[in-house]
């Protein structure tokens, strides 16, 4: 007999699962302990991998405004997802996946759908025991993909006490009854203030979190405690007593000059070893020498570089999270501070573009969408172009990019997107797929696609490679009608996807580095390996310092990585 799609109740597969929880407030660094965590077992030789539960009630963040949520992290298949699974990959080096994050919305969605089936029949379809058991399905359904993972770190977003996560941690607790409990591991990430005006570190909020968390029915094994100033072994005790664990399990979670240092102020914790030795896992002892030496790079750089990021959202700096991290990355690799400097593309428009962009080495147009904040991009690429200072767009930018280039090389004075107005020149215009949609959550070109590069481009020196791989996130494209008229005025086309033949990448030659991309190459940047692109682009822009600067350089002056 056929089981049907509504029973969520099979076995748990055989792993180690570790369930991390916050409380007191929102945005304390759950997404930075699991992945700390993570790159501590992984460095340990143990395959992990990581599920992110978001309780809002979007099936995904994709149709969210950034201000809410952030940066949609993009992965590999296609997935639009919580910018944690970034961290996720950032730290562990490894590509996450649909299987790696799971909402409200997609909880609620299959539920619903099961019962529109007749799955249920005869039955009322309620949260216990029917979305409990959807969520617990979805964290087997990860824990049985491949390569069979022998941990799982499953984070909630949200706070203890918060009305939408109750679902989850409910689902969390009949986890714990269904599994072999040696096997299963909680952790809870909590804050302690520091009172100026007393001069003390306050327990009670960490108290009265666990309190509520254990009334739910789960006892945390650890508890990290979020704070801006060392946590003292009196403050551990008292912790430990009230909370019931351990005092040894009480973990110092002090605000560190860089996320990347976390794992290894995590480690020196024993964070890492107190979880093996209370799962039954084997020791050994972590290679961290390599992480080591890039955090030192970017705690005591030996240069310094400006580069603008020119977008409408940096309001909140997280909208363009990924971008961030991979300056980070790629100074590390160089051994030099990317200063990053946001600029208002609005302002840009109404203001005086030489004074905004006084003393940057390099200007970044990110992707994003709508007409706000256009021309003031638009702007800020010809000033650019026009005064040889590094470039790279980024979706929206490379196609902003065109446009530009359009009306003030080819002449095409009206030259525009079709996103944006009707004209005699939609050279961006929506793609051929897109046209008869309606629907606008998960539609848009998606996930890693292939480019064939072109060989003596910057691109193709960047890569080293004719065929990459990179993740999409788009609805409009360079409109290929156009493309011999934009060879011919001297724009380099530098990318095209293979199968369907559409503009990846363009360049200028004639410029010291002016280079855009339909993709977005942030999404696969790492610090153990910074992403290509990012890396030539913060080389060009130092470059550009030192000739600005008037001062002697050469490719040996700068660090290879």
């Amino acid at each position: 007999m056929a089981v049907k799609k509504s029973d969520r109740k099979a076995g748990i597969p055989k792993a180690k699962y570790i369930f991390i929880t916050g409380g007191v407030v929102s945005s304390l660094g759950k997404g930075i302990v699991s992945a700390s965590l993570a790159l501590a077992l992984k460095s340990r030789g143990y395959r992990v991998t990581t599920l992110k539960c978001d309780p809002y009630l979007n099936v995904d963040p994709g149709t969210m405004n950034p201000f809410q949520h952030g940066e949609v992290y993009v992965t590999d298949d296609g997935a639009e997802t919580d910018l944690d699974l970034g961290h996720y990959e950032r730290f562990i080096d490894i590509s996450m996946s649909k299987l790696n994050n799971v909402t409200a919305g997609q909880i609620y969605e299959s539920v619903i759908q099961h019962e529109r089936d007749g799955d249920y029949l005869g039955g009322t379809v309620q949260v216990i025991p029917h979305v409990t058991d959807e969520i617990i399905f979805k964290i087997t359904e990860l824990a049985n993909s491949h390569p069979k993972p022998q941990v799982v770190l499953i984070e909630v977003g949200g706070t203890v006490g918060d009305i939408e996560s109750q679902p989850f941690l409910e689902a969390f607790r009949q986890f714990y009854l269904r599994a072999n409990k040696r096997n299963v591991l909680f952790i809870h990430l909590t804050m302690l203030p520091y009172i100026s005006a007393a001069e003390e570190v306050k327990t009670k909020p960490t108290q009265h979190s666990v309190t509520k968390l254990r009334e739910i029915g789960l006892q945390p094994d650890i508890i990290v405690a979020r704070t801006e100033k060392p946590v003292t072994q009196e403050i551990k005790e008292k912790i430990a007593l009230f909370c019931n664990v351990n005092v040894d399990d009480v973990i110092e979670g002090i605000t560190a000059k860089t996320i990347y240092e976390v794992p290894l102020l995590l480690e020196k914790e024993n964070l890492a070893k107190n979880v093996i030795k209370k799962l039954g896992m084997k020791d050994s002892t972590p290679d961290f020498s390599n992480w080591n030496r890039l955090v030192q790079h970017i705690k005591e750089p030996s240069e310094n570089v400006k580069i603008a990021i020119c977008g409408k959202y940096i309001g909140l700096k997280d909208a363009y999270k990924s971008i961030s991290e991979a300056f980070i990355h790629s100074g590390a690799a160089l051994e030099t501070k990317v200063e990053v400097v946001w600029i208002d593309a609005e302002e840009v428009d109404k203001g005086k573009v030489e004074e905004l962009f006084e003393g940057v080495d390099g200007v970044l147009v990110p992707g994003g969408f709508g007409s706000r904040g256009i021309e003031g991009k638009i702007k800020a690429i010809k000033y650019v172009r026009e005064n040889n200072i590094p470039f790279f767009g980024i979706c929206l930018g490379m196609q902003l990019a065109v446009i530009e280039f359009a009306r003030s090389i080819m002449g095409w004075k009206t030259a525009n997107s079709t996103e944006f107005k009707k004209t005699r020149y939609p050279v961006i215009d929506l793609m051929e797929s897109q046209r008869r949609l309606q629907q606008k959550g998960g539609t848009m070109r998606l996930g890693a696609w292939a480019c064939h590069l072109q060989r003596g481009t910057k691109a193709y020196e960047a890569y080293d490679y004719e065929l990459i791989h990179e993740r999409h996130r788009h609805r409009y494209e360079f409109n290929s009608v156009y493309k011999e008229d934009f060879e011919k005025a001297g724009m380099v086309i530098a990318g095209v996807n293979p199968d369907e033949k559409l503009v990846e990448m363009i360049e200028l030659p004639n410029h010291p580095w002016f280079v855009g991309c339909q993709f977005h190459p942030e999404l696969k940047s790492r610090l153990s390996h910074a992403h290509p692109l990012f890396y030539q682009f913060v080389k060009a822009s130092l470059k550009h310092k030192k000739e600005r600067e008037g001062k002697e350089w050469s490719e040996n002056a700068i660090a290879e990585g």
